[in-house]
């Protein structure tokens, strides 16, 4: 009895620990997400591209609608009236003094012929404001393309640098051990001592400061994502290291000339300008007759009672009253604008003005893009030329903290030129990571621009 027990209590044992172990590996188990990934779930989950797409779904209603004028119209009506004291007789058109049940039923419809051409100016109107609207949501998808881009940038850079605080916090802590023991048998001084504790504090605020940045940045990639912050996730490092295959060959000139014309900024402008043009011949349509042709045709019932020929009440059947009741119209509809308060002119007026802020705002559009790819080519030659300084930099500061410690480890050198170095190396490491992402990003903006995938 007491193996069986002593056997049950192993065996639960081992499940707790199976448990426990499946536990954390699923806890540590965390959600991997690629830069594809991340840019598709932002497009997919952001409010603003929603709310443009409804905008889209509007304006093609709008334009179903302007299409559905040049049908015919078609309605009915019907009413039942309770009559009382003198009113005229449906029968016979006498005005009686009676009580009676009166029900009248007609259909009309009517076709328009005529509008000025408004109808047709309104279906192109539309037409480009719905394409407007449509580029409008690409410039919002293109936008949060290349904010994403960034942020996924910088959690890789926060990344590496988080990497770089531990490496350098890892040798201060070694060197600190090294200073306390030599403390301890006197060979170190109280000043020596002091100066790798304070090295080794500030690596470990390096790795604080790191650490907080590396949140933030997660937490910005989330809310870009629209994804709740406390599902963690980590982000997939791409293969980023060919920076030798980084040229700046480009030419602003050329980028404008390619980018312009597929630029969402420009194109909404462009169509916001043509749809603003077709509104003057729409407002103008005002200032033209109008002609419809319409038709209708109704009956009436009555329960009133009148004298027949031999002078008896009698009432006729709700059958023939249809019959004898019924009417039928066609005939054309012609409405000439003579004078309105000049409501219409102004109109045209107005919208004339509208179509030359609009070509403003275009021309804006094209000289804002202009400037922006000029900006981008001069800031990625920037980038390029800081990489290359802060690598040589770098490969100084790295030679000259590997002579100064073989030199502090036979104590040719003092212990704050040797923490100098090290704080300049450590500097020197910080700068080198953060130009080599600036310069990754600067040359995806001109890819941006040009239309390539926004990948690695």
């Amino acid at each position: 009895m007491i193996v069986t027990k002593t056997s049950g209590m192993q065996s639960a044992v081992k499940a707790a620990i199976f448990l426990l172990t499946l536990t954390a590996f699923q806890a540590g188990a965390q959600e991997k997400i690629t830069l594809q990934q991340a840019v598709d779930l932002t497009l997919q989950n952001n409010l603003q591209i929603k709310q443009s797409k409804l905008s889209e779904a509007l304006s093609g209603e709008n334009l179903k609608q302007s299409k559905l004028f040049f049908y015919p119209t078609l309605n009915a009506s019907a009413n039942l009236d309770e009559n009382f004291g003198r009113n005229p007789d449906p029968v016979t058109y006498e005005v009686v003094n009676q009580q009676f049940l009166n029900a009248t039923g007609s259909a009309s419809s009517n076709v328009p012929i005529f509008q000025g051409f408004r109808l047709w100016n309104q279906i192109s109107q539309y037409k480009y404001q719905l394409e407007a609207d449509k580029s409008y949501t690409q410039k919002i998808q293109n936008d949060l393309a290349l904010t994403v881009v960034t942020t996924y940038l910088q959690i890789l850079n926060n990344q590496d640098l988080l990497t770089a605080s531990r490496q350098q916090l890892d040798i201060a802590e070694l060197q600190l051990d090294r200073e306390q023991k030599q403390f301890d048998v006197g060979a170190k001084t109280l000043a020596d001592l002091s100066q790798a504790k304070a090295q080794a504090a500030t690596a470990q605020q390096n790795v604080t400061n790191a650490q907080n940045q590396l949140d933030i940045s997660y937490l910005n990639l989330a809310q870009l994502m629209e994804r709740d912050p406390g599902n963690k996730f980590e982000v997939v490092k791409p293969v980023i290291d060919q920076l030798g295959e980084i040229q700046n060959k480009y030419a602003a000139s050329e980028i404008y000339a390619k980018a312009a014309e597929t630029y969402p900024d420009i194109t909404v402008a462009r169509y916001r300008s043509l749809a603003a043009y077709k509104a003057i011949s729409v407002a103008r349509g005002d200032l033209f007759p109008r002609l419809s042709f319409g038709a209708s045709l109704g009956s009436s019932y009555s329960s009133r009672e009148y004298l027949n020929a031999d002078r008896e009440l009698v009432r006729d059947p709700f059958s023939k009253q249809l019959s004898n009741n019924f009417r039928q119209a066609i005939g054309l509809n012609l409405s000439i604008p003579i004078f309105n308060n000049f409501s219409s002119r102004i109109n045209v007026r107005k919208a004339k003005i509208n179509y030359q802020n609009a070509l403003v705002s275009e021309q804006l559009a094209k000289n804002n893009f202009n400037k922006i790819i000029y900006q981008a080519v001069t800031d990625l030659r920037a980038a390029e030329s800081s990489y290359n300084s802060a690598n040589s930099a770098y490969e100084s500061a790295r030679d000259a903290f590997n002579a100064i410690q073989q030199r502090y480890g036979v104590g040719l050198v003092n212990s704050l030129d040797f923490n100098q170095a090290q704080t300049d190396l450590n500097q020197k490491q910080f700068n080198l990571i953060q130009a080599r992402y600036n310069l990754i990003f600067r040359n995806k903006v001109i890819d941006f621009y040009l239309g390539n995938p926004l990948t690695f």
